[in-house]
């Protein structure tokens, strides 16, 4: 960790102590076809216990600025949970879209494209090598699906040591003016997943994409050597009907007001318990 610790303070030399680590580290990374791709590096910089590599849900697309801070996607989730999973001892890398696609569709279809998985596989591989921790994928809504196409691809010195999906898409629309809007999960192939996954949704979560039903099936599908899949209730729950809307971060599909119990059961799934 003393290396982390010595690229930060060069960081926050560089970039100016007053706004480098004012949400994060923004590293830059080549990505496929000469793109960039940039995350926030967050979290204790002594006595870290594993690093978490973020994939929000929607488009993907945070806007993450120089000061490390999101600009798009506040309300999403994960980005919710990175001060629980930083109490816990984890660093967080929160992964942005990247430069070629962050316009409104985002991530879209690139989602399931192989050069995603790389993409994500490098941010993996960077973070081994800075901080010599565990990395693990945790991607939600949307973001289960690159999620789920890196854990899917990557071996070697890219691949994560484990998969968390929360409020995974399992149900794509066929058909759709834009035929990515099919894509799931499912889509990739689960088969190719052997690492620790854990899989948690809401039991009231409506969103039409992520029905609680099916992460069942999500965990049957893989290979995997240790898995749980948990279904959380409680919360302020959902009075619209299930459909588009109730995809919002700030409702049971993003675990409203259970940031910290669900970012606890993650905690302790990652140790090698049970969530």
């Amino acid at each position: 960790m003393r290396k982390l610790h010595l690229t930060l303070l060069i960081l926050v030399t560089a970039l100016g102590a007053e706004t480098a680590l004012a949400c994060g580290t923004p590293i830059d990374l080549a990505a496929h076809g000469g793109t960039t791709l940039r995350y926030g590096l967050s979290g204790p910089d002594t006595d870290a216990r594993a690093a978490l590599v973020l994939l929000p849900g929607g488009g993907g697309f945070i806007d993450l600025g120089r000061d490390g801070c999101p600009r798009q996607l506040t309300g999403n989730s994960l980005i919710r949970k990175q001060p629980h999973f930083h109490a816990a001892g984890f660093l967080t890398a929160l992964v942005d879209a990247p430069s070629d696609h962050q316009g409104q569709e985002g991530l879209g279809e690139f989602r399931i494209d192989p050069d995603h998985a790389a993409d994500i596989g490098k941010v993996i591989a960077d973070l081994r090598h800075r901080t010599g921790l565990p990395v693990w994928l945790v991607g939600t809504s949307r973001g289960a699906i690159s999620a789920a196409n890196a854990a899917s691809r990557l071996t070697g010195a890219h691949a994560a040591d484990g998969l968390v999906l929360t409020s995974p898409v399992t149900a794509g629309l066929e058909g759709a003016r834009k035929p990515w809007v099919a894509h799931s999960v499912f889509s990739l192939d689960l088969d190719a997943i052997r690492m620790p996954v854990l899989v948690v949704v809401h039991a009231e979560d409506k969103c039409v994409r992520t029905p609680p039903d099916l992460a069942d099936k999500i965990a049957a599908e893989t290979t995997s050597p240790r898995e749980q899949t948990v279904t959380v209730t409680g919360g302020p729950g959902w009075s619209g009907e299930t459909g588009v809307k109730a995809c919002r971060g700030k409702s049971p599909h993003g675990f409203l007001e259970q940031e910290a119990e669900v970012a606890a059961g993650i905690a302790r799934f990652i140790a090698g318990g049970q969530y």
